[in-house]
């Protein structure tokens, strides 16, 4: 009995585990009570039990490298949401809107830290660890909120990967600082070797990810043993991550990878749904862990510095990004909401800052230490800036839902996208007398469209209170439009949970985006690509000389054959939904 009371207190790190999963039980149900990001409440939480604090933790950094996981998950979710298309459509906003914010910023703060009585080296490293955001800070907020579909959530997510690229060269730079003794071609060599072994590695893992991952996970699934699934996903973040972390680079951008080719495989959604709780309690244990790297004796010691350089922070990179997000397109509503949620420092600070310290002694230990308290504060801040963005957008522009939907509507369609398809079926609406309702993300465009005519309100389709207001109880038809596949998943999945008698009708990207749909709820899907190809044939079939009968009988066969591939597929996989129509 004895020796079993003995083995159970000399398990390495028990009293921390037991503190943080009192913290999950507690402080989340009550945040979300009373409406805030439980965000805070692990911040708060890791400040008092933390080293500074109350010392129930004594040793942050242990807590520090597994609360590093939570990170490494999220940039794996964030994967998994994106595919490399809809990445290559937005590298304007990446490589434009993130390069100038990051430059811009590191360039302002070096030179104030610099004016300061800072080395030129200590500047420069300082300026470009601030110009840094927090990517789990910033895309827990925008997931907790749903926002990360929105033009803002786009553009912050944008300059978010802008600036997890910009580690590998920051990181380079630091080595390059810090080692004086180097000569010109010597630092020369390690900056091209550095870079040719970061493209290297990203390379191999996309090469071997695109014919390896989407193998290993279909056998597995057909073991239908989960929790063999579910080690392989595990396994599979991992070793991406320490591939990428060998070679120099971040190991969550490694995460990021996996996660991108992943979304492009069947298994995105079933990965996404495993993943979840993972996510969810290691990133509430990184939020902890930088509430005890805060040293609040010195937070008090140093007050009003400390005030005024974390306002100072906030207020010049909000200014920056939004004047930039501007500068790139974006109304002034989502310009700011950009500029507020990307204000604060970001966790790699506190890495860079330690080890330009103590390894490099490239910055003084008090200098230090007051950066990582700025840094830090500087993200306790970001739950109440998106939340001062949203009481921004609330007041001077559109609401978030369609809540000048007439009341009386009955037997009406809701479109949910107002793309060019959406628009398009509305105009055959209109034509036909058929009342509709169309929901959409992008603020600039509603009220475009509100100003022609169109009965369209701002409001994202996959939350169940937007439908309400949309009357979709009344509703004939919901139709998706949208362009984001996985968001147009998560609508139907939604839609269908709540309104099982819902005709639900989808427009899909391809054969396997339409399997998802049909597992989701969907009464119908609709290929694009697929009826495109139909069109062309039988366009062809009749230039090469047949009858369109004939041509048009050709096309219909192939389209029952089609369709009836799709349905099998979906049967296959164990998938299949009992609303589903034959097209």
């Amino acid at each position: 009995m004895m020796e079993a009371e003995h083995t159970s207190m000399t398990i390495p790190y028990l009293y921390e585990t037991i503190a943080f999963l009192l913290t999950v039980v507690i402080v989340v149900p009550l945040f979300k009570r009373i409406k805030m990001s439980p965000i805070l409440g692990y911040l708060a939480v890791g400040a008092i039990i933390g080293p500074y604090g109350a010392a129930v933790i004594h040793d942050a950094n242990a807590v520090q490298h597994f609360a590093e996981l939570g990170v490494i998950i999220l940039l794996f979710t964030i994967g998994l949401e994106l595919s490399f298309a809809r990445l290559k459509s937005f590298s304007k906003l990446i490589f434009g809107l993130g390069a100038a914010q990051v430059l811009v910023s590191a360039s302002i703060i070096s030179g104030l830290a610099f004016w300061w009585g800072n080395t030129i080296e200590a500047a420069v490293i300082i300026g470009l660890c601030l110009a840094l955001s927090s990517t789990a800070m910033v895309m827990q907020i925008l997931h907790e909120r749903s926002e990360s579909a929105t033009t803002y959530g786009r553009a912050s997510f944008a300059i978010l990967l802008f600036q997890d690229l910009a580690v590998v060269p920051i990181l380079i730079l630091l080595t390059i600082l810090g080692d004086t003794s180097s000569g010109d071609s010597s630092l020369w060599l390690t900056v091209g070797s550095a870079l040719l072994k970061a493209a290297i590695t990203i390379g191999f893992i996309i090469f071997v990810g695109r014919f390896l991952l989407s193998f290993l996970f279909r056998h597995v699934a057909r073991l239908r043993n989960i929790d063999v699934f579910t080690a392989l996903m595990l396994l599979v973040i991992l070793a991406t991550s320490v591939i990428t972390g060998l070679a120099g680079l971040s190991m969550a951008l490694g995460a990021f990878l996996a996660g991108l080719l992943l979304a492009e495989t069947e298994f995105r959604h079933q990965i996404e749904s495993e993943i979840a709780p993972f996510k969810g309690l290691f990133l509430g244990l990184f939020f902890m862990g930088v509430g005890m790297n805060l040293d609040l004796v010195m937070a008090f010691e140093y007050g009003v510095w400390v005030v005024l350089s974390v306002v100072g922070l906030l207020a010049l990179k909000a200014t920056i990004a939004t004047l930039f997000a501007r500068l790139f397109g974006l109304s002034w509503q989502d310009a700011l909401r950009t500029g507020l949620i990307v204000s604060e420092a970001g966790e790699f600070a506190f890495v860079v800052i330690g080890q330009a310290t103590l390894s490099y002694q490239l910055i003084e230990p008090n200098i230090g230490q007051f950066m990582v308290v700025v840094a830090g504060l500087s993200m306790i801040f970001t739950p109440f800036l998106a939340m001062f963005g949203k009481w921004l957008a609330d007041k001077y522009n559109l609401s978030q839902t369609p809540n000048a939907a007439p009341d009386a509507l009955h037997d009406h369609i809701i479109i949910a996208g107002f793309g060019r398809v959406g628009q398009a079926v509305a105009h055959i609406l209109t034509q036909q007398s058929i009342p509709y309702i169309a929901l959409d993300t992008n603020a600039d465009e509603v009220r475009r469209l509100q100003k022609q005519g169109a009965h369209i309100f701002l409001g994202d389709a996959s939350k169940q209170e937007v439908l309400h207001m949309a009357s979709v109880d009344n509703a004939s038809v919901l139709l998706v439009t949208m362009d984001d596949s996985h968001a147009s998943i998560r609508t139907t999945h939604g839609a269908r949970q709540h309104h099982p008698e819902l005709k639900i009708v989808v427009r899909s990207k391809d054969e396997q985006h339409s399997t998802a749909l049909l597992h989701a709820g969907a009464n119908q899907v609709v290929p694009e690509t697929l009826e495109a190809s139909l069109q062309l044939c039988a366009h062809t079939l009749q230039a090469s000389g047949m009858s369109r009968e004939e041509a048009t009988a050709c096309v219909e066969i192939e389209r029952s054959e089609a369709y009836s591939r799709l349905l099998h597929e979906a049967k296959a996989i164990g998938n299949q939904n009992p609303a589903c129509d034959k097209p």
